[in-house]
This record gives structure tokens, C-alpha cells and sequence, in this order.
């Protein structure tokens, strides 16, 4: 696998559709990219509340037969990465309840900081969990809520929950769809015809013809009913934490997130890099396919030829049969090959998104050492990642982050390099067109805007500690 942070979960949802179903699967498959473990659909005729989960992709999941069980006009779907819990199924979206409010189904892309204690006080007043995930915390509370409607049991619960969280539920007669009030996932509201659609990405959208409307908002409660729309904001105002990490690499580049065009907010990044970061060279080349954006923008300022001089294998499977060591790279080498007419004997700029831990981007830079080329420069349009992300972000213990733990010249020396420079902080919000304070950058600061109780806090004080006593160790090992 690349070595990149794990992509969350993607939420879909669509009220007043007679093939509710059908256009869920279709826009799971736009929102693919944000969970490959497993896919979920349920949905609703007005009576009754059915779904359908599996591990795997959606085309896995689902076929025409699967779908024809899912009958109604209401229907919300989920793509999920494991970032609170186990990989498997009982961990799939969207949960499904039927309790004393009727049946609900909830999918969920984020993680809650205080899912363990509200946990534990849960089954301590005698609850009984089937899965792993934070996200079952709500259904709990839900069902324990004495409110008389429906949607005011989902506002008590929702608003005993912190961190992250955006979220679709469906109820027998309802869609609802709530942001956290710092908005750290993104989620949009659209019109398709008569019906009406929510998506982690406008890309969704686009794929069943839908037109974007608005940001469900951070801290909005949208209730979408035979009534019409109707906002409920039941949360205290907080300050904006967009997850900068959409921009940099999560979303799709043909998505508006947060407002912004991904593909125009990525070539800009590409362009401040090349201003800050300047280097003599021949070619550009891009580490497909989230690096290509931002080389075509350094490409541009930089006045350099962009040539794509390393072609993805886009038909790697989920898995494949791994040979003995004699294959040096196999991992990387069946997904990346360089081009060597395009490499050979020219001074390269390999322009990528973000390192982790370093393993891959190391291999990438023999490989294109390998195919003759004789210098390689590496930049990266996001600022060195420093820390983990504990709002819906898989991502390493912060002893595994090589640039928490290495200087500049010790990562350039591990990559093999000639040189290595980031985008810097400041370069990088100006090229979001924002002011630091609306945007989480937690994983290029360590600095986390909502707090963490009990557990969670001790288990980053933990990480933090271990840190210390690692700090002039290698934090990664060539396997």
C-alpha cells in the first residue's frame, strides 16, 4: 500500500426519490475513495426500514437483486474506513436500531473523542453493544432518550457527543443530517429534481445529476421531511475546524469541499510551493494520483516541463500474491513504474502530497534513481505531518511520523534524495484562502482544538511519552 494516512468514511443520503436505493449505490461509488473495508445501504418506503451491509466495495456488495430489496424513497448509504473499531462486519454502516422511537439507521464519517466514556456509563446503566464503533454510542443514546419525536431524540443524543462527526440518519419518515459544530467533516446539501440529497462530496452529486445547493453548516441539524427542510441549530456556537487534510489529499479533486474547488485549492498548492521552494530542474513529475494537481501548479509557476513520468497501475486488486524478498519493491513496484525515456539522465522534481512514514516515498526515489535520472528533487505541497489525527483520521502513533522525529536533512538522507522541502503552514492556508483559526491543522502542529477526556487523554500523553524515549531512533525499518 501507499504509504499515505487512511482515507475516513463517506455518507450519502437522498429524501423524496423513487429509486432511493439506486442512486445511493451510485453515489457510494463517487465516495469510494473515502472507505474501501465495507459498504452499507439502508433505506425506507414509508412503512418500514431495510439494509444491507458487507465487507468490500460497493460494486461487491451490491448488484440489482440486492438493491430491489431496498425499496423506498428514502435511503442513506456509507463507505467506511476504520478509524474507531474493528475492521469487520459488525463494525459496517449504516447501524440499524428499532427501538421505542421506531427503527433508525445512522452512518457516520468521524470519530467521537468521547465515545469510551460515554460507553462505559452506558453499559454500566445495563446497554448492550454489538460493535466496536463509536458511532453505536448514538444509536444508544438515542434509544434511551425519553423526547416523544423522533428528531428531538436525535438532537439530546447528538448533543452528549464531542469531536467529529457528520452524520445521515434515516428514520421510517425522515432524513437527517448533522455537523458537528466545528464542521471538521465536510457535508453538502443538494437538489435533484423533487428530492433532496446530502454528501460527504459534491462529487456525488455530480455523478447522479444532482445540483449543489449549500454546506449542511457546522453545528446544523437538517430535518428533511413531506414538510420540506427545517434547520434546527442546537448546538453552542464553536469555533471552525475544517479538516485542511480534505485539501491536501481526501477529497476528490473534482469535489467542492468546505467551499472551495479541491482541484483549484491543490494546484495553488503547487504553485506556493514552487515560489517557496524553489529548484533547478528539467521535469516535473507527479506521484500519481494524488500528487497530480499539485505538481501541474509547480509545473506552472516553475516554468518546468510536467511530464508523467511514473504511470499507476489503476487494476491492483484489494490483494495480491506477494512474491519472496528477491523482488526489491514489489509492493510499490505493481501499483508505480517510472518511464525511463522520460526519467533517464534529466534532473527530477517528484512532486507529492504528504509523507508518512517515508517507506514508500524512499522507494519511489530509487525507483526513478533506478530509470536513470541524475538528480531527484522531492516536494511536498503539505508542511511536514507532526501528528496524529484523533478526529476520523487513521493515521500512525506520532513515533512512526518520520518528520516528528527526523530533521529536514535526516529525511532527505533516508529518502536518498538530493533535496527535500515542504510547504509551509503559512503557504498553505493562503492557498485555502483562510485564516488559520477556521481550519484543523492538528497533524502539522500538534496543537488539537477539541480536547481529550479521560482515556483518550492519557492514551496521547502516553504517545507523546514514548516519543521521547524514541526520539533518536529510526522510525522506520526497511522490511
Amino acid at each position: 500500500m501507499l504509504d499515505k494516512f487512511k482515507d475516513e468514511c463517506g455518507v450519502f443520503g437522498i429524501f423524496g426519490h423513487p429509486e432511493a436505493a439506486n442512486m445511493t449505490y451510485l453515489g457510494l461509488y463517487a465516495l469510494q475513495h473515502r472507505g474501501q473495508e465495507s459498504a452499507g445501504i439502508a433505506a425506507s418506503d414509508g412503512d418500514q426500514v431495510r439494509s444491507a451491509r458487507e465487507m468490500g466495495y460497493v460494486a461487491d456488495v451490491f448488484d440489482g437483486g440486492r438493491l430491489a430489496q431496498l425499496p423506498g424513497s428514502i435511503a442513506i448509504g456509507h463507505v467506511r474506513y476504520s478509524t474507531a473499531g474493528e475492521s469487520k462486519l459488525a463494525n459496517a454502516q449504516p447501524i440499524m436500531i428499532d427501538c421505542a422511537h421506531g427503527q433508525m439507521a445512522i452512518g457516520h464519517n468521524g470519530n467521537l473523542v468521547n465515545a469510551r466514556e460515554l460507553r462505559d456509563e452506558l453499559v454500566q446503566q445495563g446497554s448492550i453493544f454489538q460493535s466496536s464503533s463509536d458511532t453505536e454510542v448514538i444509536a444508544h443514546l438515542y434509544a434511551r432518550s425519553k423526547k416523544v419525536m423522533a428528531e428531538d431524540a436525535i438532537v439530546e443524543s447528538v448533543s452528549q457527543v464531542q469531536g467529529a462527526f457528520s452524520l445521515v440518519i434515516l428514520t421510517r419518515d425522515r432524513l437527517i443530517a448533522v455537523r458537528d459544530p466545528h464542521g471538521f467533516r465536510p457535508l453538502a446539501l443538494g437538489r435533484l429534481d423533487d428530492a433532496y440529497v446530502v454528501a460527504s462530496e459534491t462529487c456525488a452529486m455530480d455523478l447522479i445529476g444532482a445540483t449543489y445547493m449549500r454546506d449542511v453548516e457546522p453545528g446544523e441539524v437538517l430535518v428533511v421531511s413531506a414538510a420540506g427542510v427545517r434547520s434546527i441549530r442546537p448546538f453552542a456556537p464553536a469555533p471552525l475546524a475544517h479538516c485542511i487534510f480534505e485539501h491536501v489529499y481526501f477529497a476528490r479533486p473534482d469535489s467542492y469541499v468546505f467551499g472551495r474547488s479541491v482541484n483549484e485549492v491543490r494546484t495553488e498548492l503547487g504553485r506556493v510551493l514552487a515560489r517557496e521552494q524553489p529548484v533547478d530542474a528539467d521535469v516535473v513529475v507527479p506521484v500519481p494520483d494524488s500528487g497530480v494537481c499539485a505538481a501541474m501548479g509547480f509545473a506552472e509557476q516553475a516554468g518546468i516541463p510536467l511530464r508523467m513520468g511514473l504511470i499507476r497501475n489503476h487494476y491492483v486488486g484489494r490483494t495480491f500474491i506477494q512474491p519472496q524478498q528477491s523482488i526489491r519493491h514489489f509492493g510499490v513496484k505493481v501499483k508505480l513504474n517510472p518511464v525511463r525515456s522520460i526519467l533517464e539522465g534529466k534532473r527530477v522534481v517528484l512532486v507529492d502530497d504528504s509523507i508518512v512514514r517515508g517507506t514508500t516515498s524512499r522507494k519511489i526515489v530509487r525507483m526513478v534513481r533506478a530509470a536513470g535520472a541524475k538528480e531527484v528533487h522531492v516536494r511536498i505541497s503539505c508542511p511536514p505531518t507532526i501528528s496524529p489525527c484523533f478526529y476520523g483520521v487513521d493515521t500512525p502513533r506520532r513515533a512512526e511520523l518520520i518528520a516528528a522525529t527526523h530533521t529536514l536533512e535526516e529525511i532527505r538522507d533516508y529518502l536518498e534524495a538530493d533535496s527535500v522541502q515542504y510547504l509551509s503552514l503559512e503557504g498553505l492556508l493562503s492557498a485555502v484562502q483562510s485564516e488559520r483559526n477556521s481550519y484543523c491543522s492538528s497533524c502539522y502542529t500538534g496543537v488539537y482544538p477539541v480536547p481529550f477526556p479521560r482515556d483518550e487523554a492519557r492514551y496521547l500523553q502516553l504517545a507523546l511519552k514514548l516519543d521521547r524515549v524514541e526520539k533518536h531512533e529510526s522510525v522506520v525499518t526497511e522490511t
